[in-house]
């Protein structure tokens, strides 16, 4: 165990970097299990699905207003950016591994990983980094930035070690009368740009708002104080909504967590289509038509996130354009993912996000953009 704290402004913009990628990681599992999903079955889990894409969506974009605050410049085009499934995130003392791969108990499991409320044993309280080394083939999130083997024991530690280090940090700059929050207000996405419906997206300017946006992702993912809802206190955090699928029942007001007492709720384990688990393209028999929509499909994505990277530098109203965008890719993946595999019997194709480099800007759709 190593402990570790931000000292530079220049780590802390890599870190705040590697919260937008990591924010951005669970968006293509959760979207490919979302269109996985058979039709006329599963109607609770597509709803849960759908309302924690666009809030992971809102992560992302908080995780950005920060970046953006501290005079940093997010950048979702970088070759790095997007996750080579099977990613790595941490549990514990331990990784598990984030798939590409259908709705069923095996995908909740590991969504349930994803967003678990951060607890450490007693015999680990108030360590810090954990050595582990990390497989070259192998995208290992919420680790340190510059030092990949050195792993944090959650996702909410690693969100802890950036509010610990924007509080030294401008606590440092304060003494010598300025501020690390020089960033240009203008870059800043409101509510008015992107409503999930799940938090109120605000300006980060200053250290108060900084640390308010952090403790929202943490909020939304695992809940609040060790309850089951986030702080505004209806929303159930996402980890007690995967919850609810696997046990097969609702929360209600007054539950604790584990234990949700409402009505029950109906999941078809097997009402998804049997994709290939962390297909690549490289799998898909050459000259097939699935091949082609696989490429096509991973031109889009990549032009998704050159629509994002102009949102957040300074053309905020092209968010507008984000949500819609993201589940137009409806039609491309089930294209994909209703269509046998050739030569894997029994599977069926899937997206693949493996992001080709020099993507053109994306077409819009609001005539007001067009010029932007």
């Amino acid at each position: 165990m190593y402990s570790y704290s931000i000292k530079t402004l220049d780590e802390l913009k890599e870190f705040l970097y590697r919260a937008m990628q990591l924010e951005h990681a669970t968006i293509p599992p959760y979207l490919t299990a979302l269109y996985s999903i058979k039709p006329g079955v599963n109607q609770d889990a597509t709803q849960v699905l759908r309302v924690i894409v666009v809030e992971e969506m809102l992560h992302l974009t908080i995780a950005a207003n920060i970046l953006n605050a501290i005079g940093g410049t997010p950048d979702l085009v970088r070759p790095d950016f997007v996750a080579s499934y099977p990613a790595a995130l941490p549990d514990g003392e331990t990784d598990f591994k984030v798939s590409i791969q259908a709705f069923g108990r095996e995908a909740l499991a590991t969504f349930l990983k994803i967003e678990r409320p951060a607890q450490r044993p007693e015999h680990l309280v108030g360590k810090g980094l954990i050595y582990r080394k990390t497989p070259a083939d192998i995208t290992a999130l919420a680790s340190h930035p510059r030092h990949e083997d050195y792993h944090f024991y959650s996702i909410g530690e690693f969100y802890s070690t950036i509010a610990e280090g924007i509080k030294y940090l401008e606590a440092e700059a304060h003494a010598a009368g300025t501020t690390i929050f020089t960033g240009d207000s203008a870059r800043q996405i409101t509510s008015e740009y992107y409503y999930s419906g799940g938090g109120e997206l605000f300006p980060v300017t200053d250290l108060k708002s900084a640390l308010e946006a952090i403790e929202l992702i943490i909020e939304q993912g695992e809940g609040d104080g060790g309850g089951i809802y986030d702080d505004d206190d209806h929303e159930l955090a996402h980890y007690y909504r995967f919850e609810e699928l696997v046990k097969g029942r609702y929360y209600q007001k007054g539950d604790q967590p584990g234990h949700p007492t409402g009505p029950q709720l109906q999941v078809d384990w097997e009402g998804a289509y049997p994709i290939k688990k962390n297909l690549k393209v490289g799998d898909i028999f050459e000259g097939s038509e699935l091949r082609e929509a696989a490429i096509a499909f991973n031109t889009r994505y990549g032009e998704f996130l050159q629509l994002l990277t102009r949102a957040y530098n300074g053309q905020p109203s092209l968010l507008l354009e984000a949500v819609p965008m993201m589940f137009e890719f409806r039609n491309m993946i089930l294209e994909l993912i209703r269509n046998p595999l050739p030569k894997h019997p029994g599977k069926n194709g899937s997206p693949t996000y493996e992001i080709p480099g020099g993507i053109k800007q994306p077409a819009v759709t609001r005539q007001s953009e067009v010029n932007a």
